[in-house]
């Protein structure tokens, strides 16, 4: 198997000869007759990626479809999709025996469930390695790399390696697919990005990009606004508490959350609500202090908690709520009584979710 797990601690490995051959090899054993469907986890990076595989095995194969695996709520990524014309549709397991070959971008056969039972001949991806022992084929093209900033980035090397030049959408799609994994550079990437970044500016339309960057919020979201302005709590360093109750998607959490950290003199906020029977809260912080830290600190023991130094999240049953306590003073009550553990004694907690508007804007 043409496996390419190149690993980076800290920083972007080049794509080397060696890594740009085997693809190109790899490429030219595509069979016209084959079926292909890309599996992905629906974000901006996987859905960019996914078009820009399709684009590089145009007249390849016989036909390339693009499933996903969720549903996509977030306005943002509903606007990409519909701006840029992306056909990502939803996965439908008893339909998989029309396919002859899978691939997978942006993400690993064991980061979901769903992915399960299918063998892969091409993946894909920037995350951490995962064992892929019985996931892939023995000529599966594999190329793992956790030392890039977004798989958009990997994406935009081999178009470039194949000179490629990719029309205004693709491009649009993977510069945007660049600027939500990284946060605009803020939270990763290094020089393969950058460089991805700035060949792609050359050709992306640029006022397609303002308006998907710009779709931040649902109207029927407006009320939910509302609601987290008049139940803004004060917490002891600084913080704030906001609470929503039931709610239907956490999508809506982490876009209260990044529209508080707007606010001057604000130097943290959590937003609890209640998804499914599963208390939810969304951290943000200014830098200050370590958000996954303070997430931690206060919901470790009831549920799963962690991030990163400005994003947090925690996830716990309802059925730990005390009986006759309601959610939000629960959280409340932990977000005043927190107590740091050290460093040691923290197990990974749950992905922090991305910022709902993830670039800058002025």
């Amino acid at each position: 198997m043409p496996e390419l797990f190149q690993k980076a601690k800290g920083r972007a490995m080049p794509v080397n000869a060696e890594h740009i051959a085997s693809f190109k090899q790899w490429r030219q054993n595509l069979d016209k007759d084959d079926r292909w469907c890309i599996m992905i986890n629906a974000d901006p990076d996987a859905l960019a990626s996914a078009v820009a595989l399709k684009r590089l095995m145009l007249h390849k194969v016989h036909s390339v479809d693009i499933m996903r695996i969720n549903e996509v709520t977030r306005p943002d990524n509903l606007a990409m999709i519909r701006y840029l014309r992306i056909p990502a549709k939803p996965w439908q397991p008893e339909k998989a025996g029309q396919y002859t070959r899978f691939g997978m971008v942006d993400s690993q056969p064991r980061h979901n469930q769903a992915f399960a039972g299918i063998s892969y001949d091409l993946i894909i991806d920037h995350h951490p390695l995962t064992d892929l022992t019985d996931c892939t084929t023995p000529t599966a093209f594999c190329d793992i790399r956790p030392g890039i900033g977004a798989t958009s980035t990997m994406m935009t090397r081999l178009l470039q390696a194949l000179r490629m030049r990719p029309g205004p959408l693709l491009a649009t799609a993977l510069l945007y697919g660049i600027r939500t994994d990284t946060a605009a550079f803020e939270r990763s990437g290094g020089e393969e990005d950058l460089r991805a970044y700035q060949w792609l500016s050359q050709h992306a339309d640029n006022n397609l990009l303002r308006r998907i960057a710009r779709s931040e919020y649902l109207r029927a979201w407006l009320p939910l606004f509302s609601r987290a302005f008049r139940s803004l709590t004060d917490c002891r360093g600084g913080g704030a508490h906001a609470t929503l109750g039931e709610i239907k998607s956490a999508d809506l959490l982490v876009a209260i959350a990044d529209f508080f950290t707007r606010v001057h003199g604000l130097k943290w906020i959590a937003v609890s609500g209640i998804v499914d029977k599963t208390v939810i809260v969304i951290f943000r912080g200014d830098g200050g202090r370590d958000i996954g830290r303070l997430a931690d600190a206060c919901f470790y023991d009831v549920g799963t908690a962690g991030g990163h130094r400005n994003l947090g999240r925690a996830e716990f049953p309802l059925s730990a709520v005390p009986e006759g306590v309601k959610a939000a003073d629960f959280v409340q009550q932990r977000l005043q009584t927190r107590k740091l553990r050290p460093k040691a004694a923290i197990q990974p907690g749950p992905p922090a979710p991305e910022p709902a508007h993830p670039v800058a804007k002025s």
